[in-house]
């Protein structure tokens, strides 16, 4: 909730304790204030029901709105406090609304460890040698460019690089999962990730195409990779004269 929503939402919650404790009266919108206040009302309702905060104790609430409005140097919690309780329940809520994300993801990796080939590293990655490559592993600091297809457990594709074109990118700046996992590969080869939430996306997930708590599948190969140095030599090296450097 930006600084603009945070001062709607205390506004609203003060109107709407002094209401509650008045005679209500229906609402008309007579002027263009009127209007302005009532759509504001409007729309802070719905992302207060969106985020869950639809079941705040407005006594308990506008208590503390106005504790800290008049300088009351007595608030239970502080500010630093205060965010902190936030951010954690606001962290638990999610994953109790994504809670069959995370043990889908983890009776899939429990029963795929069993199968044959199928290897786990100390991290918790899972991994299948498809096929093997030549050459020397890259480090985290290299540029690599890869093929791959990413799916969610239940075989939905959500992304994918397009026909032999390779993606590339510097290793140490993917997920946790790649990151670690193409450190295994030599050029060439193909294997395939069961990376769990932790070492993908987390709890944030990336909306739409992947919920918070997600596991994911990926069938990677390793097409090419050099250090970051001779990669950006090589770009420079083969871009259109008239886009060089002087």
């Amino acid at each position: 909730m930006n600084i603009r929503n945070t001062a709607l939402f205390i506004f609203a919650m003060v109107v709407l304790f002094s209401c509650n404790k008045k005679e209500e009266k229906t609402t008309t919108l007579n002027n263009p204030i009127d209007s302005v206040s009532y759509c504001s009302g409007v729309v802070l309702g719905m992302s207060m029901k969106q985020a869950g905060l639809d079941t705040l104790n407005p006594d308990v609430f506008v208590k503390a709105v106005l504790q800290v409005i008049k300088k009351d140097t007595n608030l239970l919690v502080d500010a630093n406090q205060a965010n902190q309780f936030l951010q954690m329940y606001f962290a638990k809520q999610q994953q109790k609304k994504f809670e069959p994300n995370i043990q889908a993801g983890q009776k899939f990796l429990e029963e795929n460890k069993k199968k044959e080939g199928v290897i786990t590293t100390p991290s918790g990655l899972q991994y299948k040698i498809i096929s093997e490559g030549k050459g020397e592993n890259p480090k985290p600091t290299d540029m690599v460019s890869v093929l791959y297809k990413g799916s969610l457990i239940d075989g939905k594709v959500f992304d994918q690089s397009e026909g032999n074109n390779p993606v590339s990118f510097p290793l140490n700046q993917v997920i946790p999962g790649w990151t670690e996992g193409l450190q295994l590969m030599k050029p060439g080869a193909k294997f395939e990730f069961y990376i769990s939430y932790n070492l993908a996306y987390g709890e944030r997930g990336y909306p739409p195409r992947i919920e918070p708590y997600s596991t994911l599948i990926f069938e990677v190969e390793l097409v090419k990779a050099e250090k970051a140095e001779d990669a950006q030599k090589n770009a420079q090296k083969n871009a259109p004269k008239n886009a060089q450097k002087k």
